[in-house]
């Protein structure tokens, strides 16, 4: 008899019954968003109401599944450090994260009311529940990281377990006997792609939503743009060359190592950015591929608005809710922004302005708008570049999934200006 005095599933709920390995480790550093809400071993998860009954998929179904990403040790860890309260309060109180999704959902709530929604990736179940009250007539509610158990039991204390259905398991592996309307996630990383969970949003889509559907972010995009922040460079390196006195500067280069190997999630100001950003890659999630996430490229081409030590690279991104690609609501002026649905339209633009023509809400941590608990990543070069204004800045930018593991991302990033050449390497993890 498990916690809820059942040995299956009850309202759609289902609890792993494999326990996690005790050698997982939670990934470490404060400074990482997120830690995990998609996948677990292989089960059949059933759907339970009073509306639907279990059902099996058929063979050629069952054959489509196993070509699905496999659930590593690395997925397990990453699912488990998202049973922590912290990563999820953290989200929650957030809000222009939250409040921009609840906005979304009640403009979008004549194509939610009356409708079958799915939440990947669910959490605490918080926009299950904003779909609930918007009138949806059933939402499923997917997690693969044991935060499902509580999320269930928001559920039933806000009333609304004959609504809101908590599956507990991958998008890849969990089973419902029905199409869906509405796909609504948060899935965007530090980086906008760092942990990959857009992997499932696709699965998802590719599976249930119904031709027409709508998916909610419909489409984002990440951005890079120079940076100078002298006073972070002058906090953790400079400091060294005389404390209390005492000359340290040989702790220099161990220094810069520490400092600026990895890529730093920090809160910059527009005040920081040198040029307009440059677009290293749009997503429509109406139509990206698995493929397209395994390594994405650009070539940048800045020239710089002043005379500062160039520092580094940010990146940052923003999300737009517009409805499905078939209705009238959504036909948006073609622009350098918003052009037709090839997903790589935009790769490659310089945004100078950020001119949405079809007024779709939008959710942004761009350096000039309101924070939120991605920030911004940053790439620090170990020796800033002095430029001149209306210097040039160019080169290129490779971000792929790890072999190692899928969820982390190498970044190669090449860049020169004043006759000199430079390559970077690092990896976020």
């Amino acid at each position: 008899m498990d916690m809820y005095g059942i040995s299956g599933y009850s309202n759609g709920y289902h609890q792993n019954q494999q326990q996690q390995h005790s050698s997982e480790e939670k990934r470490g550093g404060g400074r990482r968003r997120r830690g995990g809400r998609r996948s677990r071993h292989r089960h059949d998860f059933g759907v339970s109401d009073h509306h639907h009954q279990q059902q099996h998929y058929q063979n050629d179904e069952k054959q489509e599944q196993k070509s699905l990403p496999p659930c590593t040790d690395f997925d397990m860890a990453y699912f488990h450090s998202y049973a922590h309260v912290g990563i999820h309060e953290e989200m929650i109180k957030d809000r222009v994260r939250t409040d921009t999704y609840r906005a979304a959902i009640m403009e979008h709530q004549s194509f939610i009311e009356g409708k079958v929604v799915m939440d990947v990736g669910c959490g605490t179940g918080i926009l299950s529940i904003f779909c609930a009250q918007a009138g949806a007539k059933r939402v499923y509610a997917v997690d693969a990281s044991d935060i499902a158990l509580q999320a269930n039991e928001v559920v039933k204390a806000n009333n609304l377990a004959e609504k809101v259905i908590v599956l507990h398991g991958r998008v890849e592996d969990v089973e419902i006997d029905e199409e869906v309307d509405v796909i609504i996630s948060e899935w965007m990383g530090y980086m906008l792609l760092y942990e990959s969970m857009l992997g499932s949003v696709i699965t998802a889509r590719d599976r249930w939503l119904k031709h027409g559907g709508l998916i909610l972010p419909s489409t984002a995009t990440l951005y890079m743009a120079p940076i100078t922040h002298p006073d972070r460079y002058n906090d953790s390196i400079e400091f060294w060359r005389n404390v209390y006195g005492i000359d340290m500067s040989a702790m220099l280069q161990l220094a810069k190592q520490c400092a600026f190997e990895e890529p730093c999630v920090e809160t910059i100001t527009g005040e920081n950015v040198l040029t307009w950003p440059h677009v290293v890659k749009h997503v429509d999630c109406y139509t990206i591929q698995h493929d397209e996430l395994e390594s994405v490229s650009t070539r940048y081409k800045f020239q710089s608005m002043m005379r500062a030590p160039l520092h580094g690279f940010a990146f940052w991104f923003d999300v737009e809710f517009s409805g499905p690609a078939n209705s009238p609501t959504n036909n948006p002026i073609p622009s350098l922004l918003i052009g037709t649905s090839n997903n790589n339209h935009m790769d490659g633009v310089q945004k100078k302005k950020r001119a949405y023509p079809n007024e779709a809400l939008v959710l942004s941590t761009a350096p000039e708008d309101p924070p939120t608990h991605w920030q911004q990543t940053l790439i620090y070069f170990y020796d800033p570049i002095d430029v001149e204004q209306d210097q040039i800045i160019e080169g290129s930018l490779t971000l792929s999934q790890s072999k190692e593991n899928r969820r982390f991302m190498n970044i190669h990033l090449e860049y020169s200006s004043g006759g000199r050449s430079y390559v970077k390497e690092s990896v976020m993890r």
